[in-house]
């Protein structure tokens, strides 16, 4: 199966590193292929098309928070996963997240909820969905996964997750874009 990347349009300036968002990208999870039914043959699949993907819009010195339920598998396999994604990562725990997971040392950072601004957006990143959030009045954003875009969409909430955009982490400005446009789960 041919996985369809839509990469962000451009850079905004050219060796300027950049911030993405992803969540439950359920690494080696067998689960996936069944309950959200991700349209990969199998799991060998699915995890290399995730890889690629990421891959594919990810730089080196680009940073990617990534809202939870990363991989399950061995503390070996999860470094090997990691060790093959470009950018700074950064992860918010979400609940398949095992201590493998939380103590790899390739995470440069590790919480289960942050308070960020990119480009002067204020976000609330969890791996859950909020009913209320800090600064929710005053233009903040939440950012989750845990839904695998089953959530009824709310003003300034976004599932971030790999089944809500194409299979590979987003910038802000493609997720704020996605609810303009109604943006719908992109063909595979």
């Amino acid at each position: 199966m041919v996985l369809a990347i839509h990469p962000p349009r451009r850079r905004p300036q050219p060796g300027k590193a950049m911030i993405f968002f992803t969540s439950d990208t359920h690494f080696h999870d067998p689960r996936v292929l069944r309950l959200d039914r991700r349209p990969f043959a199998d799991l060998a699949a699915h995890d290399e098309a995730l890889v690629a993907a990421w891959n594919a819009v990810v730089g080196p010195g680009d940073e990617v928070w990534h809202l939870g339920d990363f991989a399950r598998g061995s503390p070996d396999l999860k470094d090997a996963l990691l060790s093959r994604l470009d950018g700074t990562k950064h992860l918010i725990s979400g609940n398949n997240d095992d201590r493998a997971t939380l103590e790899n040392p390739r995470w440069r950072s590790v919480q289960s909820y942050a308070e960020i601004a990119v480009d002067g957006t204020p976000l609330v990143l969890c791996h859950y969905a909020f009913r209320t959030w800090n600064g929710m009045g005053r233009g903040a954003v939440n950012l989750h996964g845990h839904s695998h875009a089953r959530l009824k969409p709310i003003a300034r909430q976004f599932d971030v997750g790999v089944d809500a955009f194409p299979f590979r982490p987003v910038t802000l400005a493609e997720i704020l874009a996605s609810r303009r446009r109604g943006t719908k789960r992109p063909d595979v």
